[in-house]
């Protein structure tokens, strides 16, 4: 859809279509199906993160039944958190880009 698009556009729509291709038909995840695709398809960001307190506050609220479902925006809440603790986030700032 976003063949042309920008690069920010083009990483928005690709998690977009990750979330999707996951979600029920009420377009909504498990916290086991969101914590499942953190694992596969968010392991560079949460790599290293398993002991810092913040990050088992987010995985052990994905694994408490609560809530048996989260929706997009919740998911993307999810991945901005998990984003901004990463070491990795860290490794890509220091990386700059010529164009």
């Amino acid at each position: 859809a976003l063949g042309k698009g920008s690069d920010l556009e083009k990483a928005f729509a690709t998690m977009a279509l990750v979330y999707n291709n996951s979600a029920d038909s009420e377009g909504k995840l498990s916290k086991a199906e969101a914590k499942n695709l953190l694992q596969t398809q968010f392991g560079g960001f949460i790599r290293g993160q398993e002991n810092k307190p913040k990050y088992q506050e987010i995985i052990s609220a994905l694994d408490e039944e609560l809530e048996n479902k989260i929706d997009f925006e919740d998911f993307m809440i999810l991945l901005v958190s998990l984003t901004l603790m990463s070491d990795l986030l860290q490794e890509i700032k220091n990386v700059k880009t010529t164009k």
